[in-house]
């Protein structure tokens, strides 16, 4: 069987979500610093009215402060996420894939960093929240990036993309 005339795969994407999750990890991080420097010791400050404010929180757990004695848990899965992340990451061919997985990367990536290098210690730090969306949760940079990364996987998955791209 002959190769000359059969399409070819697009080229490897890995370079589109590692450059994805690095811009996420250096926003999600000073937007952090920014929160801790400019929110410690201070009254929520209202963006769009009481609907969305910003207010320093240090979650020792997941979404909603679940597992909040379990910290140590959640570094564990931050780092088996970011080592599958990038084992999947490896043969990506879809630009729409490697967008999504560089959301999904940075956020576990930047999320592990708290746990591993935040008070109160190794493996036990606390993520700096503080975005507040009207009392019903506190998140942070990486949070959105998480979800929007979650959310275009789903639909890429849903709509049939598949990870190596589509030969041309």
């Amino acid at each position: 069987m002959s190769t000359e005339n059969a399409p070819e795969l697009p080229p490897r994407r890995l370079l589109w979500t590692l450059l994805v999750a690095a811009v996420l990890l250096a926003a999600d991080q000073l937007t952090k610093w920014w929160a801790v420097d400019a929110l410690t010791d201070r009254a929520p400050i209202p963006v769009i009215g009481d609907f969305i404010r910003f207010r320093l929180l240090y979650n020792p757990g997941a979404a909603f402060s679940l597992g909040a004695n379990s910290t140590w848990i959640f570094a564990i899965l931050a780092a088996v996420a970011v080592v599958a992340l990038l084992w999947i990451s490896r043969k990506v061919r879809s630009a729409g894939w490697a967008i999504s997985l560089g959301l999904l990367l940075g956020g576990a990536t930047t999320h592990l960093g708290d746990r591993l290098f935040r008070e109160p210690g190794f493996a036990r730090g606390h993520v700096v929240d503080f975005i507040d969306y009207n009392g019903w949760f506190v998140g942070n940079v990486a949070d959105i990036a998480l979800f929007f990364g979650a959310v275009s996987l789903f639909v890429l998955s849903f709509r049939g993309v598949p990870i190596e791209g589509v030969k041309e």
